[in-house]
């Protein structure tokens, strides 16, 4: 065996296996969350502070190692099927194909990837520091951004992704792996579920609707005001000029009323302690009202719809309940939103959002223009109720339980005789 033929037998061994090492480089920090780096540097882990900055940015490591193992495989094929043919001829080609598959894909595919799956932080520390200097190697990365550029060219559209991303769907799926694990509690696992919901949700779904709102005339006396605030328990109230409720002219606050009751009597005019109120259409995101409250000190928004008409009125416990759930102090006295009763029939409040009724009670009711279950009930029967009227969704039936006027209290569904589960 000439000194060049042994030269290529030893450079097939070592792109072996620098393919088995970056291919575990590759699937370790790809899976690993950058929460659990986070949580060694804290703890003072040796090299997790420079994994942690790794995973700020994977697409400027993942592309260069997936660069340099396509290299790796194609250079080392080269090699032994010359080798192979220079021994054994045409036939050498087709041994070289069949064994460089075989090893390959067990001794730099598999067997690497494996054990990066089951041993990921391991790994990621152990890869980190080789890793980085090769992503940091000016040839590698020159080459590799232009060869992704071509590839950007090359492909239609308006751009590709730089890098892996996670849709809601995958990390709702691995929060249920942290919970089966017993690395989070299925309370966390909600409150996950709560805040990638809340980016979503808008102002209409979370407000005070119209018809439950409490408001006063400007006109009225302080000591008129008072006494609707205590017979409520609200702090603050929105206050109408001579247009009625869509014409809201700011909030009062029980504060400012007892000062005033103290200061200059019961008998002056509300109008002067009236603060600014601040208006939101229904479409605005909750998450972008909650910061813009926090900046401006709000507690309290009054929430219009498209025709400028006052569509209701929503709190900051009205957003942060919608992260963490309903807040209920001892002065709250409200049916509850949901309740099973004894023959497997589910009691509902009409005001409940239908999405949350799908999931708590793995149901399919249709959604649309409409955002709760009484919507869904107007919707489907084109007009207001009467108490004890029924509607056939799918394999339930939602009865109008209680009708106030022209609003539904409550729904009552039931799954109908011979419907499967």
């Amino acid at each position: 065996m000439s000194t060049p033929e042994v030269a290529a037998i030893v450079a097939v061994l070592a792109l072996v296996v620098t393919a088995a090492f970056l291919a575990a480089a590759e699937t370790s920090l790809t899976h690993l969350p950058r929460a659990q780096a986070l949580a060694l540097e804290e703890e003072g882990r040796r090299g997790a502070a420079s994994l942690s900055r790794m995973l700020e940015r994977r697409e400027d490591i993942l592309s260069p190692i997936l660069f340099l193992v396509l290299l790796c495989h194609l250079v080392a094929a080269s090699l032994v099927t010359l080798l192979a043919e220079s021994y054994l001829g045409p036939l050498g080609i087709v041994v070289a194909v069949v064994g460089e598959v075989v090893v390959i894909f067990v001794v730099a595919e598999a067997a690497p990837k494996t054990y990066a799956l089951q041993h990921p932080l391991r790994t990621a520390l152990f890869v980190a520091p080789a890793v980085r200097f090769l992503a940091a190697s000016l040839p590698v990365r020159l080459l590799t951004r232009a060869l992704i550029g071509a590839s950007n060219i090359l492909l239609p559209g308006k751009g590709h992704p730089a890098g892996p991303a996670a849709s809601e769907e995958e990390l709702l799926a691995l929060a249920d792996v942290a919970v089966e694990a017993g690395e989070i509690e299925s309370e966390e696992r909600t409150l996950i579920r709560s805040i990638i919901d809340f980016g979503d949700t808008v102002a209409r779904e979370v407000m005070v609707p119209r018809p439950d709102m409490v408001t006063v005339p400007a006109s009225v006396t302080v000591g008129e005001a008072m006494e609707i605030s205590i017979a409520n328990g609200y702090s603050r109230i929105p206050a109408y000029d001579a247009g009625g409720i869509d014409d809201i002219v700011g909030i009062v606050y029980a504060k400012d009323l007892m000062r005033a009751a103290r200061e200059t009597g019961a008998e002056t005019p509300v109008r002067g302690l009236l603060r600014q109120a601040l208006f939101v259409p229904e479409t605005k995101r909750v998450s972008e009202l909650m910061r813009e409250m926090q900046a401006k000190q709000m507690h309290m928004v009054i929430v219009v719809d498209e025709y400028g008409g006052t569509a209701g009125l929503a709190t900051l416990e009205d957003l942060i309940e919608e992260l963490i759930g309903e807040i209920v102090d001892e002065f709250d006295v409200e049916d509850p939103l949901l309740e099973p009763l004894p023959n497997g029939d589910w009691r509902v409040n009409a005001r409940m959002a239908l999405d949350e009724v799908n999931e708590l009670l793995h149901l399919a009711l249709p959604e649309g223009d409409w955002d709760t279950v009484g919507g869904l009930v107007f919707n489907l029967l084109g007009h207001v109720p009467a108490e004890g009227e029924t509607v056939e969704v799918g394999t339930h039936l939602l009865r109008a339980e209680r009708v106030q006027g022209r609003r539904i209290g409550r729904v009552r569904i039931t799954r109908m005789a011979g419907a499967r589960s």
